[in-house]
């Protein structure tokens, strides 16, 4: 049985919010490892506490890979938010409509390229994945599927997208990105030059345009 100086000393978790310093520790483990290396006992000994009290806030790994998928989720949809206010001021509202797609997309890429081992963790599992929880969302409330949603909305009301080819548009954009960014972290783009991957993600904007 361990005794007390067995137990490391709390370096990081401070003010009694066990469950988010693990969450953050999870992220950190995710980010340099993807979600395989989210491990409870890893996550406790980066905290400093006890194996044991981790079960008091996550039933197992499982739970604790679920969290750390949704505050993932919330890091993609901030930065899908960042992308969307360094938009420039248009007097279009359906070009400018079109450009927010365009940024939003170019977000999920960009996060999916600078953090492939988050971005992996945030689809690791099935746990109120894409129209999420709170805890996916970004700092403006909403989750990276919703902001999707909020965009392609804005195309119909601004006549740039018939409202009959609305319904379930952005399960169709969402695929389309998707399937780029993974293929430029995991499948045969993954040695493109960053040009060329930005070149690939416009050209996808160009087909998705044309085809919603």
């Amino acid at each position: 049985m361990a005794s007390s100086a067995d137990v490391p000393k709390r370096n990081t978790y401070r003010h009694g919010n066990l469950r988010n310093a693990l969450i953050q520790a999870g992220l950190e483990l995710a980010r340099d490892s993807g979600p395989d290396a989210v491990i409870l006992r890893e996550a406790t000994r980066r905290v400093g506490v006890a194996p044991n009290a981790a079960y008091r806030h996550f039933a197992d790994r499982r739970a604790l890979l679920s969290a750390v998928s949704q505050a993932a989720l919330a890091q993609l949809a901030s930065t899908m938010e960042t992308e969307l206010s360094s938009l420039p001021a248009a007097d279009d509202s359906a070009e400018s409509a079109r450009a927010r797609i365009r940024a939003l997309a170019t977000g999920y890429l960009r996060f999916a390229q600078a953090e492939p081992g988050l971005f992996r963790a945030a689809f690791s599992t099935t746990d109120m994945m894409d129209t999420g929880g709170e805890s996916a969302a970004g700092t403006g409330g909403l989750t990276a599927f919703q902001l999707l949603g909020v965009a392609l909305d804005d195309l119909v009301e601004t006549g740039a997208l018939p409202p009959d080819r609305r319904p379930g548009a952005e399960y169709f954009v969402w695929s389309a990105v998707h399937g780029l960014a993974v293929l430029l972290i995991d499948g045969p783009l993954r040695g493109l030059l960053p040009v060329q991957a930005h070149e690939a993600g416009q050209r996808l904007m160009d087909s998705i345009e044309r085809g919603i």
